[in-house]
């Protein structure tokens, strides 16, 4: 006797009828209905084989809708993150990238500048009172 296990348990889904998880076999059912539905409203107006691509092509969403999943989600679920997403938030996204390194090289260079002015200013004006000396004592 073997029992089959699922590898992630979080993947696991009941099978309810004919080996179709409950959300499957309504999906179906729709997709089944609106194919009668469509070729008895369309018959008269159609051919057959026009009209059984019209079916197919009506019962294929709701079909979709039963069995995708995209990243652990129900295809309503996906549809509605899409929407978010894509429609509700759209955004441009720039990447501005910031070197830190060389930030910090501009600002040491900086610093680095301005106390070395002020000393070439300091000594300056240390000179210029030497000078101013100088001369008075000459006077």
């Amino acid at each position: 006797m073997e029992v089959k296990i699922n590898k992630e348990i979080r993947e696991y889904t009941e099978s309810i009828f004919f080996g179709l998880s409950l959300r499957q076999f309504i999906f179906s059912v729709c997709a089944c209905g609106i194919a009668v539905l469509l070729y008895f409203l369309l018959k008269p107006y159609l051919g057959i084989e026009t009209l059984s691509w019209v079916c197919i092509l009506g019962a294929i969403p709701f079909a979709i809708l039963g069995f995708l999943k995209y990243n652990g989600m129900t295809a309503e679920k996906f549809i509605l993150a899409w929407i978010k997403s894509e429609i509700l938030t759209p955004k441009n996204l720039t990447f501005k990238p910031i070197n830190l390194y060389a930030e910090l090289i501009k600002s040491a260079e900086k610093n680095n500048n301005e106390k070395k002015l002020l000393k070439l200013r300091n000594k300056r004006k240390r000179g210029v009172k030497k000078q101013v000396e100088n001369i008075k004592e000459n006077i």
